[in-house]
């Protein structure tokens, strides 16, 4: 089905309308989000992607309706694994909790801009040469066998785009609000939030590359293709404040989403496989096998991510890692005076990181074997305690 450039503008026009939206209400006064407002609009972004598709499947018929709901559920799924790295990259610049929102907001507009220049080169390699979806099947079976890898969001690594961006621009130690520059010793420097961004936006390039093949290998019609892709990219700075610590928690999403995109994979070569007219393959025949329905994937997606995501969260070992990893991140959150100056945020991260103590105290002994440098991640924790006294007196003298 054909899209008139009437919907394509306002659609367009939609897109830009709610990110503008997102930044002068929420983003442009630097804060550090609650749990209740990351909550409720995660659940209207949500909610107008879920409109949007009932929407399709009115006006553009059940394919066309099944079709996005299988991109935007795989989208989704590829932009939760995201924020494990945008977590990473986060805490090794250091960057403060109430900006943390704008950095994110960037990633979300970049990342669209990326891919939407990913997905109109896609389409137009597709219709010019048929054996892209062999290219594109591999790309997804070797992201695949990536995320089989153990250690795949290992927060203590740095990725390849945050090690440049370090290497090659220099920056201040310290923030300067917002700032992407500053006047240091008389001269201007650039400053970490420039280079975090220069990260992020590296980072959600090679994003890029995964997840355009993901969804082209689901539908090829172009409009599904980005109105799945950007709505899947709406809320989720909200939803990287409201799912921040249950992240290390998922320890079984790498495997869910390594078997979506190798089943996506095999899709995509089975459907080049169908097409085929290179002249090496079949004597540049067609070659018939069978092909996998946008009903069976979309059924496929759900069922692993469900799978996925309930045994993650009953596992065991998820909330032992989840204890461990998050008790180290809110004790260095908490040392760290210029992460979060609000004083009641400051009690409710101190106060996060007792409880997880506490879970640690009661892990099975096989489990503590997740504290990596233990006696390090001790005295992280007993500094966190004597600067949390040292505030207390603080207090009370004042």
């Amino acid at each position: 089905m054909e899209v008139s450039s009437i919907v394509w503008t306002l659609t367009i026009a939609g897109i830009v309308g709610l990110l503008a939206f997102d930044f002068f209400f929420h983003v442009r006064k630097a804060h550090t989000p609650s749990l209740k407002e990351s909550a409720i609009w995660s659940s209207i972004y949500v909610g107008i992607a879920l409109l949007f598709g009932l929407g399709v499947l009115v006006l553009g018929g059940s394919t066309m309706g099944t079709e996005y709901f299988a991109g935007y559920v795989t989208e989704k799924a590829l932009s939760v694994d995201n924020l494990f790295v945008f977590l990473i990259i986060m805490a090794s610049f250091r960057v403060p909790r109430a900006d943390q929102q704008k950095v994110l907001l960037f990633g979300i507009v970049f990342s669209l801009i990326a891919r939407t220049a990913f997905i109109f080169l896609g389409a137009a390699l597709i219709n010019s040469f048929a054996w892209v979806f062999y290219i594109f099947g591999l790309i997804l079976l070797i992201t695949a066998g990536n995320l089989l890898k153990p250690d795949n969001h290992d927060e203590e690594s740095e990725g390849l785009v945050v090690r440049l961006a370090k290497k090659f621009l220099p920056a201040s130690e310290h923030y300067d609000g917002d700032k992407l520059f500053t006047m240091e010793n008389g001269k201007r420097v650039l400053t970490p939030m420039l280079l975090v961004m220069v990260a992020i936006g590296g980072t959600d390039i090679l994003f890029a590359l995964d997840s355009i093949p993901a969804i082209f290998g689901l539908t090829q019609n172009v409009y599904i293709v980005f109105t799945a892709t950007a709505f899947s990219l709406m809320g989720l700075r909200q939803l990287f404040f409201l799912i921040d610590g249950l992240l290390d928690r998922l320890i079984f999403l790498s495997y869910g989403l390594a078997a979506i995109l190798g089943f996506i994979g095999v899709k995509l070569i089975l459907h080049a496989l169908h097409e085929n007219n290179l002249p090496f393959v079949n004597d540049g025949q067609h070659v018939n096998v069978v092909e996998v329905s946008t009903g069976v994937s979309l059924t496929v997606i759900l069922g692993v991510l469900v799978v996925t995501v309930l045994a993650s969260i009953f596992s065991p070992k998820g909330k032992a890692k989840n204890a461990v990893s998050g008790a180290k991140r809110h004790a260095t959150d908490y040392l760290d005076l210029n992460y979060e100056t609000d004083m009641a945020e400051r009690d409710k991260i101190f106060a996060k990181m007792v409880r997880e103590e506490d879970q640690i105290r009661k892990l099975p002994e096989k489990y503590k074997r997740l504290i990596r440098n233990e006696t390090e991640f001790l005295q992280l924790l007993r500094n966190a305690h004597a600067e949390h006294d040292k505030a207390q007196v603080r207090a009370a003298e004042g």
